[in-house]
């Protein structure tokens, strides 16, 4: 099992979240806009992160 894959994936799967989140608060008006943009730009840095390092891992036996 390769760890920086298991770590790439979470990181992506916390990025998704976030995204999803960002676009409920936009859509709905909810929240700060200040926090909605800090999670915005959060969740796209750790939705990056987690696709260079699945990407760019090799696989190793």
């Amino acid at each position: 099992m390769n760890l920086k894959r298991t770590f790439g994936a979470i990181l992506t799967v916390l990025g998704i979240v976030g995204l999803i989140y960002t676009g409920i608060g936009v859509i709905q008006h909810s929240g700060n806009a200040t926090t909605l943009v800090v999670v915005g730009i959060i969740s796209v840095l750790f939705f990056f992160s987690g696709i260079g390092l699945v990407k760019n891992t090799k696989d190793t036996d």
